[in-house]
């Protein structure tokens, strides 16, 4: 079905984008991923192409143009390219609104050249050890200091943990913390007391960095304070749907890649002297696929247009995103098993989206909490 969400502007800068995975991103993916880190020359290299902060204005050196569909376009084209270790998605759609929505204007001309040039590289750093999905379970503590704040605690998968150079941070600053005790502080490289552990080992996405942080007796200063004190709760909750659908939006297009990059192997694949795909069992596979991979682009496509209007809801948005990101993992089981065993290997791009995509239906929240949220508008 010809999609109606985009326009011939949208589709050059999908050109573009292109352009640079092929350029700057496809010829050395391999060795990020042997190095467990992308290069900080890639992130140049996106801010001189106009990929970064595509929503910031002009004079801070952003593109200038809210409009998510261009941001939906970035992440259809690095999912398609089965690259996520370059989080530029993160940086732009995840920490970009909360410099953008929350900043002042000094923290505005202080932050935002760099984050647009590349210079600057970001991460949000609310999960701990100990909380997750729950945020009134943060323990990291930021006591007040009169003219600074004592910053203590642990942060836990923190993507572009190593790399980054700003990192916004939740913390309680009241004893009690949850809903109405949190608040965002941003943590610059070189403050002292603040240490990163290691670059974590997980099963996918090997050139992301993903680390834990460590904050000993950090001193804050109060000009680092991103929106309102103890207001981080509402902060967190009003950017979390943008998060969502960044993620749903990655999901939807490696399911469709997967069922395509299949339908060419059964194609050329045989077995009993036929090829794969003269078998009804594999083709009932590949149409069950494509139909789930169809109707579900429809609702995202209506989500994103959602979204680009200021329309769409926390509700939907959690729909998208535990609807998507399981049917990628769904579909990346089934697309991996019509491989046989030459799906098991890394050589094949099938595996490496069976390991890289796990982990979609665990952050942003899990799909569990999707589904509570959903649940609770429903039911109350």
């Amino acid at each position: 079905m010809e999609r109606q969400i985009y326009t011939a502007e949208h589709e050059a800068f999908r050109d573009t984008v292109r352009t640079f995975l092929a350029k700057e991103v496809l010829p050395h993916y391999d060795q990020w991923e042997r190095d467990g880190i992308t290069s900080r020359a890639a992130w140049l290299a996106a801010g001189r192409q106009g990929l970064l902060g595509l929503a910031v204005d002009e004079e801070y050196g952003g593109g200038g143009n809210p409009d998510f569909r261009y941001s939906a376009v970035l992440g259809e084209e690095f999912a398609r390219a089965g690259v996520p270790g370059l989080a530029i998605g993160l940086h732009n759609d995840i920490v970009g609104p909360y410099l953008t929505g929350l900043a002042t204007e000094e923290q505005k001309r202080r932050w935002l050249p760099g984050f647009c040039s590349g210079e600057t590289i970001t991460a949000v750093a609310m999960t701990e050890p100990g909380a997750g999905s729950d945020l009134q379970g943060i323990r990291t503590t930021a006591e007040d200091q009169g003219d600074h704040f004592l910053l203590n605690g642990a942060k836990t998968f923190i993507s572009n943990g190593i790399l980054a150079d700003l990192v916004v941070v939740a913390a309680k600053t009241t004893p009690e913390g949850g809903a109405h005790g949190l608040s965002l502080l941003v943590v610059e490289r070189g403050a002292e007391g603040f240490e990163r552990g290691r670059n974590l080992d997980k099963i996918g996405q090997k050139s992301q960095d993903t680390a834990e942080l460590f904050f000993h007796d950090v001193r804050v200063p109060k000009e680092n304070l991103l929106g309102e004190r103890d207001g981080a709760f509402l902060h967190l909750m009003t950017n979390l749907a943008q998060e969502r659908m960044a993620i749903a939006v990655a999901a939807i297009t490696a399911a469709e890649h997967l069922v395509e990059i299949t339908s060419t192997y059964v194609k050329e694949r045989e077995a009993f002297g036929r090829p794969l795909s003269r078998l009804q069992h594999i083709r009932f596979e590949i149409a069950e696929m494509a139909t789930e991979c169809a109707v579900t682009r429809a609702f995202l496509d209506r989500c994103i247009a959602d979204h680009a209007e200021g329309k769409l809801d926390a509700v939907h948005a959690s729909m998208a995103k535990w609807w998507a990101t399981e049917l990628q993992k769904r579909t990346a089981d089934r697309c991996l098993q019509l491989h046989g065993g030459y799906g098991y290997m890394n050589e094949y791009p099938v595996a490496k989206a069976f390991t890289d995509g796990r982990i979609q239906t665990i952050y942003g929240g899990t799909t569990e909490i999707m589904k509570e949220i959903i649940g609770r508008s429903l039911l109350g």
